[in-house]
């Protein structure tokens, strides 16, 4: 199990608290009877911030495996790999 450091995390936190606000935004289009266009245009900037948060997590929790393990060789790659393509 790898702990993520507080302050990379403190980032990544108030990116998906922008991203929350993004998906309230988007119910409230919902609600109004805004435009399909619009109302899609605003789902794939969510996604895109929830895809730039995901990654941005498993890059902290990369490179903490990599200082805490003190190099490449012992951090299971396969896991690695298995996280990033869970974003995919």
């Amino acid at each position: 199990m790898v702990e993520l450091p507080r302050e990379s995390m403190d980032a990544i936190v108030k990116r998906l608290r922008r991203a929350q606000g993004q998906i309230g935004g988007v119910l409230k289009m919902i609600d109004d009877g805004r435009d399909c266009e619009e109302i899609v245009t605003q789902v794939a900037a969510v996604s895109r911030a929830l895809d730039r948060a995901g990654f941005a997590i498993v890059a902290t929790g990369l490179k903490q495996c990599l200082i805490d393990s003190g190099g490449v060789d012992s951090v299971d790659s396969d896991k690695m790999q298995k996280l990033f393509l869970s974003l995919a």
